[in-house]
C-alpha cells in the first residue's frame, strides 16, 4: 500500500470517528443553571395528536388482524385466489359435497362454521358459533388456530392480506 492510501485510510477513519462522536473529543461540560430562573409557566395539557388510534386499527367496520390490513381495504381477484387456492386444494375442494381431508368449501360464504355434511369436524370448529363472513375468513385464513383455538386444520396461515381477499374472491366465484 502507497504511503498516499495509508494516509488517506488513517485520514478516513478519523473523520469517521468525528462524525460518530459529534466531533468533539471530550464530552462538553454541563451548563451551569442560571443564577435566577423565571418562575415556570403554568402547564397546559396537550392536545391529543390527530390519530391516537394504533396504526394497526382496522377501517370502519373491519375486524382487527395482526398484520393491521382491513378486508374492507382491498379489492380481491379471483383469478390470483384460484393460484393461492391451489395449496388449499390438497385438503379442500370447491366442489359441493367433495370432503377431503378438509370440508367441501363450496358455498363457504355466509354458512355456520362446522355445518357441512358428512364431514367430521373438531369440536372447537364445530361448536365455534362463528359464520363464515368474509370479513371472518379474511381473520381466519391468516391465523386458524388463533380464530379457532384446537380446530384440526393445521394451515399455519396466510400472512399475505392481499393473497387472503384474494383467496376469498376465489371461493365466492371458483373460476
Amino acid at each position: 500500500m502507497s504511503k498516499y492510501k495509508a494516509f488517506a485510510a488513517v485520514a478516513g477513519m478519523s473523520v469517521l470517528i468525528a462524525a460518530c462522536s459529534g466531533g468533539e473529543s471530550e464530552p462538553a461540560a454541563p451548563a451551569e443553571p442560571a443564577a435566577t430562573e423565571a418562575p415556570a409557566a403554568e402547564a397546559t395539557p396537550a392536545a391529543p395528536a390527530a390519530a391516537e388510534t394504533p396504526a394497526a386499527a382496522p377501517a370502519e367496520g373491519g375486524m382487527a388482524t395482526a398484520d393491521g390490513v382491513a378486508y374492507a381495504s382491498l379489492t380481491g381477484n379471483a383469478a390470483a385466489g384460484k393460484v393461492v387456492f391451489a395449496a388449499c386444494a390438497t385438503c379442500h375442494s370447491v366442489k359441493a359435497g367433495e370432503n377431503k381431508t378438509g370440508p367441501s368449501l363450496a358455498g363457504i360464504v355466509g354458512r355456520p362454521a362446522g355445518s357441512v355434511a358428512g364431514f367430521n369436524y373438531s369440536p372447537a370448529n364445530k361448536n365455534s358459533g362463528l359464520t363464515w363472513t368474509e370479513e371472518q375468513l379474511y381473520q381466519y385464513l391468516e391465523a386458524p388456530q388463533k380464530v379457532v383455538p384446537g380446530t384440526k386444520m393445521i394451515f399455519p396461515g396466510l400472512p399475505d392480506a392481499q393473497k387472503r381477499a384474494d383467496v376469498i374472491a376465489y371461493l365466492k366465484n371458483p373460476v
